[in-house]
């Protein structure tokens, strides 16, 4: 057949070729679109939903597009990319965010048809259920449970006194959990009837039950029977080390970890109270006391807009949610608790967590329980440092929620949109004369028709700075001037910027306030800037000595932190600032110093912060001033050593001068950089303590994310920053005309 086809002519070749292909392209038929799915599971999760979509797959012939993101950024990503049509078809998010979701139109309603195998699974349908409709597919259910290393514990706990007052080997603490986390404390909150969030949306945290739950864990800290500032990481590390007896934790504690020894889980059991709760050394009893009842999260696929308009969208969440494959998989592969369990041969662990249910308490789903987490989480880590007592930590998380909840324009009327055009057109109406001073002052006309040819090799960078910068700048100045969801925005003109500007109507140096957190932040960026030049020009005026040996070896080793990903770097000395396992006490202790525990007060939080950024921001400093060392001619140098000069004169009134033109714009560089320092200042003190050691863009991010979502607020802080910003640069560039004598004054 080659044969007889190399002996058509050019033309038949061509028709042969091209009735093929047409061929092949009926019998394949139009490409189905892919199903994007996203996601925040990992591990062992992430496996068994990649296996279970794959069994989808090969029944149907459809494509599924997985794509994981990671859970601190999740709701904010659904949130901007499914109003524009660029999100999921489908979604698994937890219940909790549902109100929120609703409201600003994220998920579709769901038939009850579709999930009537859910039909006796009471909370998972009540957790789905907004204003009588129901929303999503049920997949699995997380709580809280106590989970044990059976060499140390035998035997089911009939209290947690019990498990405290256990006999353990030396230095095997009883319990560690997440102490200074509020989803951590609910089921300690509930144990004594209080809440995060009454039914009528207002703030249920209140009052002596949220004190006495206060109260409860600052007297096991106390005692020391929990492990003190433990975070998720360093509760496992400490179990699977076999440092602890027991911790609270879910479901997820058992996918990312991989038991060496026998393990139980059960139920929280019930607490003991002594009668003077926050006193040491409580008596050893095991009565029966209030039952801590954690929170029940649901996990659910979700349909989006888009998504439910497409019947196999709906038949991949039906899938995921009922087929016995894919509850087989995730029960036994990603150890999740299915929702249907029925006919599921699931391991002994998973179903231990499914009696979590019975005593848990749903998350509720309005839209303001979301503000609810900060204060509570506030309020725990001052009672646990001991910097209030519960009474005023209560009332302070109070006053918290309540600000961050605060309606826009309360009591007032909506502002009128003039006095933003006439800005809006003085600001223009400058512009034009500045052009028509400018257009006097030279041949404008020659001038643009000399440049023709400079223009057109810059105009596609133009493009792309203005839509990548100075668009993304006019939204959020437009953002800033309005306030609510971000389906349902009200505008409330320079409303934002006078709250900014006026404390929002505190003291001007009080807790949070904006010139507290500037001062703040300036601070941050003045020492820092020091280090880093002083640092770097040490080093790179060191390794920039011909006479040194192993040089390349040397600036290899100090180029690492800053080539290593400031996260990485963040966490990493997060972890050895920790008061009683980090490696900072580690030294001090060997020196014979009481451990630090560092994050309790804004000096040594603060000092904890600067280490880090230190550590991660001379290396720059001193790569520009080895740099810049190449470009000083060696006869300057050596003129000065004729004339006498001694090292340090040489370097005082030679190298530095000539230095000067190439570290100010660095240090230009480096300030900006500093100030806007969010990794560190985020994942290192995380604000600690009580968010005074937070920074304006941390600030920013808070009122954001965590402040009940007040993107117009956190909108008006990014344009303050950025003119604090410009008018800094500015300055700074006029203090480096000056040093470098380029200035009109010095001519």
């Amino acid at each position: 057949m080659n044969v007889a086809f190399l002996g058509l002519s050019q033309r038949n070749r061509y028709v042969v070729l091209g009735i093929a292909l047409s061929a092949i392209t009926v019998g394949c038929g139009p490409e189905k679109p892919s199903i994007f799915v996203w996601h925040a599971y990992r591990g062992d999760e992430e496996k068994a939903l990649e296996q279970a979509t794959r069994r989808w797959e090969e029944k149907t012939g459809n494509h599924v597009d997985l794509l994981a993101i990671p859970h601190g950024a999740y709701a904010a990503k659904l949130e901007a990319a499914i109003p524009h049509g660029h999100g999921p078809d489908l979604f698994i998010d937890a219940h909790e965010r549902l109100g929120s979701f609703v409201r600003d139109g994220l998920v579709a309603k769901v038939d009850d048809k579709e999930i009537q195998a859910f039909a006796a699974e009471g909370a998972a349908r009540r957790s789905l259920t907004v204003a009588g409709k129901g929303y999503g597919f049920p997949l699995a259910s997380k709580g809280l449970a106590l989970i044990v290393n059976r060499q140390f514990v035998p035997n089911k706990p009939a209290s947690f006194e019990a498990l405290f007052h256990g006999t353990y080997p030396a230095g095997i603490k009883p319990l560690a959990y997440e102490i200074q986390s509020s989803y951590g404390q609910a089921p300690f909150v509930h144990a004594f009837g209080s809440h995060f969030i009454a039914a009528d949306g207002t703030f249920g945290f209140v009052g002596e039950p949220a004190e006495k739950s206060l109260d409860l864990v600052a007297g096991w800290q106390k005692r020391g029977v929990v492990v003190p500032d433990a975070d998720g990481a360093l509760v496992s590390q400490l179990f699977a080390a076999e440092r602890v007896a027991a911790v609270i934790s879910g479901p997820w504690f058992l996918a990312d970890f991989s038991a060496k020894f026998p393990i139980d889980v059960y139920p929280l059991p019930p607490l003991y109270v002594p009668a003077d709760v926050p006193a040491a050394g409580a008596p050893a009893s095991t009565s029966d006391g209030p039952l801590p009842r954690p929170f029940l999260t649901v996990e659910a696929a979700f349909l989006t807009p888009d998504g439910a308009a497409r019947p196999e969208v709906h038949d991949l969440a039906n899938f995921l949610a009922t087929d016995p494959e894919s509850l087989r998989l995730r029960a036994t592969v990603g150890k999740q608790v299915v929702a249907l369990a029925a006919g599921v041969d699931l391991p002994a662990t998973t179903v231990a967590f499914g009696k979590v249910a019975d005593q848990a308490e749903l998350t509720p789903t309005s839209p303001a329980m979301r503000a609810t987490w900060v204060p509570v989480e506030q309020a725990l880590k001052k009672v646990l440092r001991g910097d209030a007592t519960s009474h005023d930590a209560v009332l302070e998380a109070g006053r918290r929620f309540a600000d961050a909840t605060k309606p826009p324009l309360q009591g007032e009327p909506p502002p009128k949109k003039t006095p933003l055009f006439v800005v809006f057109g003085m600001l223009l109406l400058g512009a034009v004369f500045a052009a028509i001073k400018q257009a006097k002052q030279t041949d404008i006309r020659a001038e643009l028709r000399r440049s023709k040819t400079a223009y057109a090799y810059v105009t596609h960078a133009a493009i792309i700075v203005a839509l990548l910068v100075v668009a993304p700048l006019v939204a959020g100045a437009a953002t800033s001037l309005y306030a609510g969801t971000r389906s349902d925005p009200t505008y409330v003109g320079f409303t934002n910027y006078i709250a900014i500007l006026t404390a929002r109507g505190g003291a001007l140096l009080g807790h949070g306030s904006f010139y507290l957190t500037l001062l703040v932040t300036v601070l941050w960026t003045i020492i820092n800037v020091f280090f880093h030049v002083s640092i770097g020009l040490l080093l790179g005026v060191v390794l920039s000595r011909e006479s040194l040996r192993l040089k390349p070896l040397y600036r290899t080793l100090l180029i690492l932190p800053w080539a290593i990903p400031s996260y990485v770097t963040a966490l990493s000395w997060k972890g050895m600032f920790h008061k009683q396992y980090g490696a900072v006490n580690g030294i001090l202790h060997f020196f014979g110093v009481a451990p630090v525990s560092w994050f309790s007060k804004f000096s040594t939080a603060f000092t904890a912060n600067i280490t880090t950024n230190v550590w991660l921001g001379f290396p720059f400093m001193m790569v520009v001033t080895m740099g810049a060392l190449t470009s000083i001619p060696k006869d300057v140098l050596e003129a000065a050593d004729v004339d006498g000069a001694t090292p340090w004169q040489r370097f005082r009134y030679v190298t530095l001068p000539l230095l000067r033109p190439a570290l100010l714009p660095s240090v230009a560089l480096g300030a900006v950089w500093t100030f806007n320092m969010f990794n560190v200042v985020f994942l290192v003190s995380e604000g600690e303590p009580d968010g005074t050691t937070d920074i304006l863009v941390s600030d920013a991010y808070r009122w954001a994310f965590t402040r009940d979502a007040q993107y117009g607020y956190a909108a008006a802080y990014a344009v303050v920053i950025f003119g604090i910003l410009f008018l800094g640069s500015r300055a700074l560039q006029w203090l480096g005309e000056r040093f470098s004598g380029t200035s009109e004054a010095s001519k």
